[in-house]
Protein backbone atom coordinates (compact mmCIF):
# COMPACT_ATOMS: atom_id res chain seq x y z
CA UNK A 1 0.00 0.00 0.00
CA UNK A 2 1.46 3.60 -0.97
CA UNK A 3 2.90 5.94 1.80
CA UNK A 4 -0.07 8.84 1.81
CA UNK A 5 1.39 12.04 2.26
CA UNK A 6 0.41 15.45 3.33
CA UNK A 7 2.20 18.48 1.83
CA UNK A 8 1.81 21.43 3.97
CA UNK A 9 3.96 25.10 2.86
CA UNK A 10 2.84 27.99 2.23
CA UNK A 11 4.80 28.06 -1.43
CA UNK A 12 2.84 26.43 -3.65
CA UNK A 13 5.90 26.21 -6.19
CA UNK A 14 8.08 24.34 -3.54
CA UNK A 15 4.23 22.24 -3.11
CA UNK A 16 4.43 21.66 -6.45
CA UNK A 17 8.23 20.47 -6.98
CA UNK A 18 7.75 17.94 -3.82
CA UNK A 19 4.56 16.65 -5.20
CA UNK A 20 6.12 15.90 -8.46
CA UNK A 21 8.70 13.92 -6.92
CA UNK A 22 6.47 11.76 -4.40
CA UNK A 23 4.61 11.10 -7.78
CA UNK A 24 7.08 9.67 -9.30
CA UNK A 25 7.38 6.84 -6.89
CA UNK A 26 5.69 3.92 -7.46
CA UNK A 27 5.19 3.50 -3.16
CA UNK A 28 4.08 7.08 -2.37
CA UNK A 29 0.75 9.03 -3.08
CA UNK A 30 0.03 12.80 -2.36
CA UNK A 31 -3.28 12.96 -0.86
CA UNK A 32 -3.71 16.54 0.95
CA UNK A 33 -2.14 19.77 0.71
CA UNK A 34 -2.37 22.64 2.34
CA UNK A 35 -1.05 26.24 2.78
CA UNK A 36 -0.95 26.64 6.30
CA UNK A 37 -1.64 25.01 9.68
CA UNK A 38 -5.01 25.80 9.89
CA UNK A 39 -5.63 24.44 6.61
CA UNK A 40 -3.81 21.73 7.64
CA UNK A 41 -5.63 20.34 10.78
CA UNK A 42 -9.01 21.12 8.51
CA UNK A 43 -7.74 18.58 5.95
CA UNK A 44 -6.60 16.11 8.52
CA UNK A 45 -10.04 15.90 9.93
CA UNK A 46 -11.67 14.10 7.05
CA UNK A 47 -8.35 12.91 5.09
CA UNK A 48 -6.09 9.31 6.37
CA UNK A 49 -2.26 10.53 6.09
CA UNK A 50 0.79 8.63 6.88
CA UNK A 51 3.01 11.48 6.92
CA UNK A 52 3.02 14.85 6.97
CA UNK A 53 5.81 16.97 5.27
CA UNK A 54 5.70 20.35 7.57
CA UNK A 55 7.14 24.10 6.63
CA UNK A 56 7.62 25.80 9.94
CA UNK A 57 7.31 29.39 9.01
CA UNK A 58 3.84 29.76 7.73
CA UNK A 59 1.01 32.72 8.22
CA UNK A 60 -2.31 32.07 10.30
CA UNK A 61 -0.69 28.61 12.32
CA UNK A 62 3.09 28.11 11.87
CA UNK A 63 4.31 24.43 11.45
CA UNK A 64 5.71 23.90 15.44
CA UNK A 65 2.11 24.95 16.92
CA UNK A 66 0.18 22.68 13.92
CA UNK A 67 2.76 19.59 14.77
CA UNK A 68 2.34 19.94 18.49
CA UNK A 69 -1.83 19.39 17.51
CA UNK A 70 -1.10 17.01 15.60
CA UNK A 71 0.69 14.70 17.39
CA UNK A 72 -1.71 15.05 20.64
CA UNK A 73 -3.71 12.08 18.90
CA UNK A 74 -1.84 9.21 19.52
CA UNK A 75 -2.78 7.64 16.09
CA UNK A 76 -1.60 10.73 14.12
CA UNK A 77 0.73 10.75 10.88
CA UNK A 78 4.30 11.18 10.94
CA UNK A 79 5.63 14.31 11.02
CA UNK A 80 8.76 15.37 9.32
CA UNK A 81 9.52 18.83 9.91
CA UNK A 82 10.91 21.12 7.00
CA UNK A 83 13.78 23.72 7.50
CA UNK A 84 15.35 25.85 5.68
CA UNK A 85 18.91 26.04 8.27
CA UNK A 86 20.27 22.91 9.47
CA UNK A 87 20.76 24.03 13.19
CA UNK A 88 17.03 25.83 13.08
CA UNK A 89 15.34 26.83 16.50
CA UNK A 90 11.94 26.28 14.24
CA UNK A 91 13.40 22.53 13.83
CA UNK A 92 14.18 22.30 17.50
CA UNK A 93 10.59 23.43 18.58
CA UNK A 94 9.47 20.80 16.06
CA UNK A 95 10.77 18.30 17.32
CA UNK A 96 10.16 19.17 21.18
CA UNK A 97 6.35 19.00 19.59
CA UNK A 98 6.34 15.67 18.47
CA UNK A 99 7.78 15.41 15.05
CA UNK A 100 9.73 12.44 14.03
CA UNK A 101 12.48 14.18 12.50
CA UNK A 102 13.13 17.23 10.53
CA UNK A 103 14.97 17.81 7.40
CA UNK A 104 16.52 20.78 5.09
CA UNK A 105 14.08 22.46 2.06
CA UNK A 106 16.94 21.77 -0.32
CA UNK A 107 17.33 18.37 0.46
CA UNK A 108 18.54 15.84 -2.74
CA UNK A 109 15.30 14.13 -3.91
CA UNK A 110 16.84 10.86 -2.77
CA UNK A 111 17.86 11.71 0.90
CA UNK A 112 13.79 12.91 1.15
CA UNK A 113 12.47 10.15 -0.12
CA UNK A 114 14.56 8.07 2.04
CA UNK A 115 13.49 9.76 5.33
CA UNK A 116 9.39 10.12 4.29
CA UNK A 117 10.38 6.00 3.97
CA UNK A 118 12.27 5.46 7.29
CA UNK A 119 9.83 7.61 9.19
CA UNK A 120 6.80 5.57 7.85
CA UNK A 121 8.18 2.35 8.79
CA UNK A 122 8.93 3.87 12.49
CA UNK A 123 12.55 4.15 12.32
CA UNK A 124 11.68 8.29 12.82
CA UNK A 125 15.27 9.41 13.05
CA UNK A 126 16.55 10.95 9.86
CA UNK A 127 19.67 12.14 10.84
CA UNK A 128 20.50 11.14 14.53
CA UNK A 129 24.11 12.83 14.56
CA UNK A 130 22.27 16.37 13.06
CA UNK A 131 19.65 15.91 16.10
CA UNK A 132 21.65 15.96 18.70
CA UNK A 133 24.28 18.19 17.28
CA UNK A 134 20.68 20.67 16.92
CA UNK A 135 20.08 19.72 20.49
CA UNK A 136 23.37 20.32 22.09
CA UNK A 137 23.04 24.40 20.16
CA UNK A 138 19.50 24.36 21.71
CA UNK A 139 20.35 22.48 25.40
CA UNK A 140 20.33 25.46 27.37
CA UNK A 141 16.01 26.27 25.98
CA UNK A 142 14.94 22.58 27.63
CA UNK A 143 13.90 22.51 30.90
CA UNK A 144 15.80 22.49 34.10
CA UNK A 145 17.06 19.40 34.63
CA UNK A 146 15.82 17.74 37.98
CA UNK A 147 12.42 17.72 37.08
CA UNK A 148 10.94 14.67 39.25
CA UNK A 149 8.32 13.36 36.84
CA UNK A 150 10.69 13.32 33.87
CA UNK A 151 13.32 11.57 35.89
CA UNK A 152 10.68 9.11 37.39
CA UNK A 153 9.83 8.01 34.17
CA UNK A 154 13.60 6.86 33.44
CA UNK A 155 12.98 4.35 36.41
CA UNK A 156 11.14 2.47 34.76
CA UNK A 157 13.84 1.02 32.26
CA UNK A 158 16.69 -1.57 33.54
CA UNK A 159 20.34 -0.79 33.56
CA UNK A 160 21.31 -2.20 30.13
CA UNK A 161 17.86 0.09 28.55
CA UNK A 162 19.78 2.90 30.24
CA UNK A 163 22.90 2.35 28.60
CA UNK A 164 20.65 1.62 25.48
CA UNK A 165 19.47 4.97 25.42
CA UNK A 166 22.48 7.09 26.15
CA UNK A 167 24.02 5.53 23.02
CA UNK A 168 20.55 6.26 20.64
CA UNK A 169 20.54 10.00 22.29
CA UNK A 170 23.98 10.34 21.14
CA UNK A 171 22.97 9.21 17.64
CA UNK A 172 24.23 5.67 17.07
CA UNK A 173 22.23 3.52 15.02
CA UNK A 174 21.46 -0.04 16.34
CA UNK A 175 24.48 -1.54 14.91
CA UNK A 176 26.51 1.00 16.14
CA UNK A 177 24.86 0.29 19.66
CA UNK A 178 25.17 -3.32 18.82
CA UNK A 179 29.38 -3.06 18.06
CA UNK A 180 29.56 -1.09 21.19
CA UNK A 181 27.51 -3.55 23.91
CA UNK A 182 28.61 -6.36 22.00
CA UNK A 183 24.87 -7.18 21.35
CA UNK A 184 22.91 -8.35 18.23
CA UNK A 185 21.19 -5.86 16.17
CA UNK A 186 18.09 -7.64 17.24
CA UNK A 187 18.24 -7.34 21.02
CA UNK A 188 19.45 -3.52 20.73
CA UNK A 189 16.35 -3.39 18.71
CA UNK A 190 14.30 -5.21 21.00
CA UNK A 191 15.88 -2.92 23.87
CA UNK A 192 14.33 0.07 21.79
CA UNK A 193 11.30 -1.08 21.55
CA UNK A 194 10.93 -2.11 25.15
CA UNK A 195 12.35 2.17 25.72
CA UNK A 196 9.24 3.32 23.91
CA UNK A 197 6.98 1.71 25.15
CA UNK A 198 7.75 1.72 29.10
CA UNK A 199 8.39 5.93 28.41
CA UNK A 200 5.54 6.05 25.89
CA UNK A 201 7.94 7.66 23.36
CA UNK A 202 6.84 7.79 19.79
CA UNK A 203 9.79 7.32 17.86
CA UNK A 204 14.03 7.81 18.67
CA UNK A 205 13.63 10.70 18.32
CA UNK A 206 11.82 11.76 21.58
CA UNK A 207 14.27 9.33 23.19
CA UNK A 208 16.80 11.81 22.35
CA UNK A 209 14.82 15.11 23.36
CA UNK A 210 14.08 13.20 26.52
CA UNK A 211 17.48 11.90 27.24
CA UNK A 212 18.59 15.87 26.62
CA UNK A 213 15.57 17.11 29.45
CA UNK A 214 16.38 14.74 31.98
CA UNK A 215 19.93 15.05 31.92
CA UNK A 216 20.96 11.53 30.92
CA UNK A 217 23.15 13.07 28.44
CA UNK A 218 24.71 16.88 28.33
CA UNK A 219 25.06 19.03 25.85
CA UNK A 220 28.16 17.76 23.78
CA UNK A 221 26.49 14.44 23.34
CA UNK A 222 27.82 12.60 26.88
CA UNK A 223 26.22 11.01 29.57
CA UNK A 224 24.73 13.28 32.11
Amino acid sequence: MAIRVMLVDDQVLLRTGFRMVLAAQPDMEVVAEAGDGVEALQVLRSTTVDVVLMDVRMPKLDGVETTSRICVDPNAPKVLILTTFDLDEYAFSGLKAGASGFMLKDVPPGELLAAIRSVHSGDAVVAPSTTRRLLDRFAPMLPATGQEPRHKELQRLTEREREVMVLVAQGMSNKEIAARLVLSEATVKTHVGRILTKLGLRDRVQVVVLAYETGLVRAGGGPG
